[in-house]
C-alpha cells in the first residue's frame, strides 16, 4: 500500500457528516469490530442469577460459549451460557419448536431468577418472532424473558449488544419508595467501588443499589426504582435512564470517563444537586489537584501531533479536551460522527480539521504513519512497532476503571509521559 495514496483518499473531519460519509481504508478490515453478541456477554455477566442464552449457528453459539468457558462470572463450561444451535430445518421453518424445549431442559436443571434470548444475525434474517416467544416463555414459567437481538449487519461494534440488554431490564422494575440510594448503569469495564466516584458518594453516606452491568442481581434490578438518582457512566446507559425517568420519575446525570477537570466538577454538583446533599469538600480538593496538573501539562503537550485510535474515554470529548491544551490532532479514528453543531465537535473544528477514518482497521494504517509522522498513537497498536517508526503510544486504558477527578490526573499524567518519550525518540532519529 502507498501512504500518499490512502492518505489522499481520506476525508477531513469537516467534510463529513456522519460514518457513513468515512471513507474505509481497505476492503478488509483488520482486527475488525466486536459484534453486539459480545455486547450481549458482557452485559448478561454482570447480573449474578441470570442465564445467556444464545440462539443462532454453531459459529455464533461455539464463540459465545468458548469466550465465557474461562470467564469465573459464567460458571465455566456448565455455567450459566447455554446455547440453541440451530440446523438447516430449524433455519427454513423456524426455531420455535427447538426453542422452548431448550428452554424447559434449562428451566429443570437451572432455575434461574432471568433468562436472555439473545438472537443472532441468521435468526434475525428469518424472521423468526422471538419477542413473542420470550413473553409466552416467561408467562409459561413465571419469570422474567427478555429477547435482545444483536444483528451485526445493522451495527459497527458490540455497545448496541449491552445498550440493548440493559434497556432490556427495565419490564423487571417495580415502582419504590425513594430512598437515598444510586444506581449506577452502564458501567462497561472495571469495579465502580474502587472509583473515586464511589469513595465521594460513601463518604457522603449514599448507598449504592443497582450496578448494571457491572455486578447486580434481578431483585436489585427489580428494586432500582427506589434510587434517588441514576448515574449513568457510558451513553450506552441513556436509553434505560431516560425510560426510568419517564415512568418513575427518576432523575440521571451522564457522568461519563471525561477528562476535562471542569466538567467533571459540574458533574459533581449536578449529581450533589439530585441527592439534595451538599458538596463534599473532597471533591473541591481533587478538582483543584486536577486542574493543576492539567496547567502544569499544557507547556508540555502544546504542539504534540497525535493520531486517535481507540480509549476508554469518549472520543470527540478527549479530542476536543486536547486541542484546547493544544495538541494537535492528526488523524482521527471513530465509529460515529457527531451532528453537525456538536459543541465537542466544533471544538475540534475550530482549531484543527483532522483526517478521519473508521476504528479497528490499523494493517492500512502502517503506511500512514510514515507520511503523517505523529508524536504519538492513543489507543491500541503494537508499541514497539511504532516506536520503530518514532511513535510512542498513549496508554489511555490506564483509566479505564476510573470515574472522577482521577480520570483527568491519570490520563494527563500518561499524555505527559508518553510525550516526553516521543521527545527521546526524535532526539534519537536526530543524532543517528
Amino acid at each position: 500500500m502507498d501512504g500518499d495514496k490512502l492518505i489522499g483518499r481520506m476525508k477531513r473531519l469537516a467534510d463529513v457528516k456522519n460514518i457513513k460519509e468515512v471513507t474505509p481504508l481497505s476492503s478488509a478490515i483488520f482486527p475488525g469490530p466486536h459484534c453486539p453478541l459480545m455486547g450481549a456477554m458482557m452485559a448478561v455477566k454482570g447480573i449474578r442469577d441470570s442465564i445467556l442464552l444464545v440462539v443462532g449457528t454453531d459459529e455464533c453459539t461455539y464463540y459465545t460459549k468458548n469466550t465465557t468457558i474461562s470467564n469465573s462470572a459464567f460458571g465455566g463450561l456448565d455455567g450459566r451460557c447455554l446455547s440453541v444451535v440451530l440446523d438447516q430445518h430449524d433455519i427454513t421453518f423456524g426455531c420455535r419448536d427447538k426453542l422452548y424445549d431448550a428452554f424447559s431442559q434449562l428451566m429443570e436443571e437451572y432455575s434461574p431468577k432471568a433468562v436472555f434470548i439473545v438472537t443472532t444475525c441468521v435468526v434475525e434474517i428469518t424472521g423468526d418472532d422471538v419477542d413473542s416467544m420470550a413473553e409466552d416463555l416467561g408467562d409459561i414459567y413465571r419469570i422474567p424473558v427478555m429477547a435482545v437481538h444483536t444483528e451485526h449487519f445493522k451495527t459497527e461494534n458490540h455497545l448496541p449488544g449491552i445498550r440493548d440488554t440493559i434497556t432490556a431490564c427495565f419490564s423487571m422494575m417495580e415502582a419504590r419508595a425513594i430512598e437515598k440510594t444510586v444506581n449506577v448503569i452502564g458501567q462497561r469495564m472495571g469495579d465502580f467501588s474502587t472509583t473515586e466516584l464511589y469513595r465521594v458518594l460513601e463518604g457522603a453516606g449514599v448507598s449504592i443499589g443497582m450496578k448494571l452491568p457491572g455486578g447486580t442481581t434481578v431483585e436489585e434490578i427489580r428494586e432500582a426504582a427506589a434510587a434517588r438518582v441514576n448515574i449513568v457512566v457510558n451513553p450506552i446507559g441513556l436509553p434505560l435512564a431516560k425510560k426510568m425517568e419517564s415512568a418513575f420519575g427518576t432523575p440521571y446525570v451522564l457522568f461519563d470517563k471525561y477528562i476535562d477537570p471542569e466538567r467533571i466538577y459540574s458533574l459533581y454538583g449536578q449529581l450533589f444537586t439530585y441527592l439534595e446533599l451538599p458538596l463534599p469538600e473532597k471533591v473541591k480538593q481533587l478538582y483543584v489537584q486536577a486542574a493543576e496538573t492539567v496547567a502544569r501539562a499544557e507547556s508540555e503537550l502544546r504542539g504534540i501531533t497525535y493520531i486517535y485510535g481507540n480509549t476508554p474515554v469518549d472520543c470527540f470529548e478527549l479530542n476536543a479536551f486536547m486541542t484546547k491544551i493544544g495538541m494537535e490532532p492528526l488523524l482521527i479514528q471513530t465509529n460515529a460522527i457527531p451532528e453537525k453543531g456538536d459543541e465537542k465537535l466544533e471544538a475540534i473544528l475550530e482549531r484543527y480539521n483532522p483526517y478521519v477514518t473508521k476504528t479497528a482497521n490499523i494493517a492500512p494504517l502502517q503506511y500512514v504513519y510514515d507520511v503523517l509522522k505523529p508524536n504519538l498513537y492513543l489507543g491500541h497498536e503494537y508499541g514497539e512497532r511504532l516506536r520503530a517508526k518514532g511513535i510512542e503510544i498513549a496508554h489511555m486504558d490506564l483509566v479505564s476503571p476510573m470515574l472522577g477527578m482521577e480520570t483527568a490526573i491519570t490520563g494527563i499524567g500518561e499524555l505527559v509521559r508518553a510525550s516526553r518519550a516521543a521527545r527521546e525518540l526524535e532526539k534519537g532519529r536526530n543524532i543517528r
